[in-house]
């Protein structure tokens, strides 16, 4: 079985452990792949639609790894208890899901190891959100997928900073560990955010007061973008 790039740079990601849970597993190759490696010995792929968890159910059989993966049906991280599982997936939903997902079971969230998140929009929400929670962020990856920037959080629940500063709101979209990295993607992937802003700003051609402010706002995100990113 072959996976994306994207899911292979999240199960690159994943520590060696007892068990993971993959929320919004899909077709559950990422416990699949993570058991196939040995980097943990079982896993929960739950989704909260019937069709995927039945989808994450064939593939799990095909793969001969029916005793080692549950499937479960459920909302988030309802399908989980706590102390159940050491690490978690949560991938390929927006920035303010995955946000809610973890407010909403939050014992659940607080009793793992490590998490990795990965964002398909709104990432700033989710870095805002981890920053004013104080949970420490470990490391982030860039990952290009088939022409589109991904971007991937690992976290440690358990584990609560103190940010003693406020942190400029453009450092929730253009992540800190992402400028210090020195990946050679970063400023291809600043390059990206640069060219989605213009092309925002070509499409604001009216001049009420609530357009040319939304422009001024483009603007100044662009500025700030391009301040932060001179180390590249």
């Amino acid at each position: 079985m072959d996976i994306s790039l994207r899911l292979n740079n999240i199960v690159n990601l994943i520590d060696k452990c007892d068990s993971i849970a993959d929320i919004g597993t899909d077709h559950g190759y990422v416990p699949i792949e993570a058991l196939k490696r040995g980097v943990c010995l079982k896993a929960i792929a739950s989704d909260i639609n019937k069709g995927p968890v039945n989808k994450a159910k064939l593939n799990v059989s095909l793969e001969g790894l029916a005793s080692k993966i549950q499937c479960r049906l459920g909302s988030g991280l309802k399908t989980i208890k706590v102390n159940e599982v050491q690490g978690l997936v949560i991938a390929g939903m927006g920035g303010n899901l995955i946000r809610d997902i973890i407010v909403d079971s939050y014992k659940v969230f607080k009793s793992l190891e490590f998490a990795i998140l990965q964002p398909t929009q709104n990432p700033e929400v989710l870095r805002e959100f981890l920053f004013n929670e104080g949970i420490e962020i470990l490391e982030e990856k860039i990952c290009l997928d088939e022409g589109i920037f991904y971007e991937i959080i690992k976290v440690t629940p358990r584990v609560r900073v103190e940010n003693k500063k406020d942190l400029d709101p453009i450092y929730f979209e253009i992540s800190p560990y992402i400028l210090n990295s020195k990946d050679p993607l970063a400023l291809e992937y600043i390059s990206n955010k640069i060219e989605k802003y213009n092309a925002i700003l070509e499409k604001i051609n009216d001049n009420t007061e609530g357009a040319l402010k939304r422009r001024e706002e483009v603007i100044k995100k662009i500025q700030k973008i391009k301040e932060a990113t001179t180390c590249l």
